[in-house]
């Protein structure tokens, strides 16, 4: 069970960063408004906050190389259903390195 509440914690602090950054880039690059801006700078601090709920266990340098692999993870599956860039094969290559080297870094048994 601990495993799922910390890949939920992963899996949310990326939809965070990733939509924060989405807003934040929308009103910069593409005209938006400043409450796009705001919004997506608020999003951004809570997701500055979802990494410290991982277990107390976990230290601060594991729990962001982790959520590294996640964000390559996510950031692809968002290009796919957002802005409609459908993955290739080396993307899905690349997508399931990083989640093999994310299950090795936070998951692994250690002595």
């Amino acid at each position: 069970m601990e495993i799922v509440k910390s890949l939920f914690y992963f899996i949310l602090a990326g939809i965070f960063e990733i939509g924060g950054g989405y807003l934040v880039w929308l009103w910069l690059r593409e005209g938006k408004g400043i409450l796009y801006g705001i919004a997506g700078a608020v999003i951004l601090i809570l997701y500055g906050v979802v990494p410290a709920l991982q277990p107390g266990s976990a230290s601060f340098g594991r729990v962001y190389a982790t959520y590294g692999g996640i964000f390559i993870v996510l950031s692809i599956l968002w290009g796919w259903q957002v802005d409609k860039v459908l993955p290739d094969k080396i993307d899905l290559i690349g997508g399931a390195i990083a989640l093999v080297g994310v299950g090795i870094i936070m998951y692994y048994p250690r002595a």
